[in-house]
């Protein structure tokens, strides 16, 4: 199991990195996260959901993503409420008072997907969340070292040296849990080292010294982790300098933003400067294309997006004849209307949406959970869809795109400028986003998105070979002792 010396720290992409260089080696892998919170999941073969990071570790495994990898999967939205999905179904809406005190109930469902994958495999591969330095919510966890010790599984350290402190974080963490906790930790890795690891050689040490810890390798900043998809809001800050011409294409970053990794396709292409827009800077106004992602809260994400005046842009940037596109709860906030009578998403109510598109939408009924394939603007996409409601309306009569068992979805403006889809991952095949740009006379060069992640897999994976002692976390993993 990977835990960390805080949130951050790299856990996600290590056990991603973990899992492609075992099962380069020939292993059977799957991935595990007992629980996580985010707003960016992905959907799972046999219709569940499950964090976006679990997915991508699982293609690392080159395994299909399945429920089981994470059981547990706490989605945030308004009034500190959260959604909770077990084993990639909604079971209700949560408090965050409540969760901390039920949260133990659900620990019997994890170990039951832990051992259903232990079975099925020849090493799974843990990430925690957060930090079990984070005493105070210990009591009651299922995510670090009360899923570890339930579990039997030995624990490997991670602390990041980039933010500093690295080896005050480490024996640190030593020096403030359990003891009993602490005996579940078997060794530590020293993360994001960017320069000679040599000179950390005394640092090392005394760590190892200072907490009777083996430590296990330094890893180099892995600039290949940028490459792959996060179920993180921190990414959103990443800043990107530009590089030679390109056509802006802007993207506000709204409080409750979802599965806003729909957007990194356009990262690979060279003609493109993509533009996440935070709170309290307008929308550019040269961008020649602004998508609204998903939302947890489309209602709440409105009132947001009228606070920060980028309704205004979005009109302006329409009037002056170009082109905007949204996803799902993007697609939502297009329309004359978001009706949520049931209370949903937040306090019950319906919002006068934007009107750039003929549609109205009210949220209710079951979530839809599908993968999907089909075309739009005469080229392929693969996607999923996850969202909750229908949305109808005259504009529908022009569908956007035509799924692969011949349903008609989504729908574009009788000026053509305004499209909305609930189709997530839509810009991820080389040729579907290559008919978008065409439209914003730019050419699309770059490859398909799932290629791109694969090939930055095997870049990490090669990484850890060379500065992980991989040989002996496989022996370190043949201790562990399902409880």
């Amino acid at each position: 199991m990977i835990q960390g010396t805080g949130s951050d720290v790299g856990k996600s992409v290590l056990v991603a990195g973990l899992c492609r260089a075992l099962a380069n080696r020939g292993l059977g892998v799957r991935p595990f996260k007992p629980q996580n919170m985010s707003n960016n999941a992905a959907v799972t073969e046999d219709g569940g959901e499950i964090g976006r990071a679990q997915a991508t570790q699982a293609l690392a495994a080159r395994v299909p993503p399945g429920v089981d990898m994470n059981p547990v999967l706490l989605k945030p939205q308004g009034d500190r409420t959260s959604q909770l999905v077990v084993r990639g179904q909604v079971r209700g809406l949560l408090a965050a008072a409540r969760w901390r005190e039920g949260r133990e109930g659900l620990l019997p469902e994890v170990l039951a997907s832990y051992r259903r994958l232990a079975a099925d495999s020849d090493i799974v591969v843990i990430e925690g969340a957060g930090s079990p330095a984070e005493i105070n919510l210990r009591a009651g966890d299922i995510a670090n070292m009360g899923f570890a010790r339930a579990a039997g599984v030995p624990v490997l350290l991670v602390g990041d040296i980039d933010r500093g402190g690295v080896i005050a974080s480490l024996v640190g963490t030593r020096a403030v849990i359990d003891p009993a906790d602490a005996a579940m930790i078997r060794g530590f890795l020293v993360n994001k080292f960017r320069g000679d690891p040599t000179l950390f050689a005394d640092g090392y040490q005394a760590i190892a010294e200072r907490t009777g810890w083996r430590g296990y390798g330094v890893v180099p900043w892995l600039a290949e982790a940028l490459r792959l998809p996060s179920e993180d809001a921190v990414v959103l800050q990443r800043a990107r300098a530009p590089v030679g011409e390109r056509v802006v294409i802007a993207c506000p970053i709204t409080r409750h933003i979802a599965n806003f990794d729909d957007l990194d396709p356009l990262r690979l292409e060279p003609g493109v400067e993509l533009a996440m827009v935070p709170p309290g800077r307008p929308i550019p106004r040269d961008a020649v294309l602004i998508v609204l992602p998903g939302s947890k809260a489309t209602i709440a994400d409105l009132a947001f997006l009228r606070e920060q005046g980028w309704d205004i842009d979005i009109l302006a940037h329409h009037r002056a004849g170009r082109p905007v596109l949204g996803l799902c709860g993007g697609y939502q906030m297009l329309g004359h209307s978001v009706a949520d009578p049931l209370g949903l998403e937040g306090p019950p109510g319906t919002a006068p949406g934007l009107g750039l598109l003929a549609v109205d939408t009210v949220l209710g009924g079951d979530k839809r959970l599908a993968q999907v394939t089909g075309t739009a603007l005469g080229a392929a996409f693969a996607g999923y869809e996850i969202h909750l409601g229908r949305t109808e309306g005259p504009d529908t009569a022009r569908p956007l795109t035509r799924l692969g068992d011949g349903r008609a979805e989504g729908a574009v403006s009788a000026d053509g400028l305004v499209s909305g889809s609930y189709v997530h991952g839509l810009l991820g095949l080389a040729a579907q986003r290559a008919a978008w740009l065409a439209r914003l006379g730019v050419a699309g060069t770059g490859p398909d998105h799932h290629a791109d992640v694969d090939a930055a897999l095997d870049a990490i994976a090669a990484t850890l070979e060379r500065h992980v002692d991989l040989d002996a976390l496989v022996d370190l993993a043949r201790t562990a002792k399902p409880g």
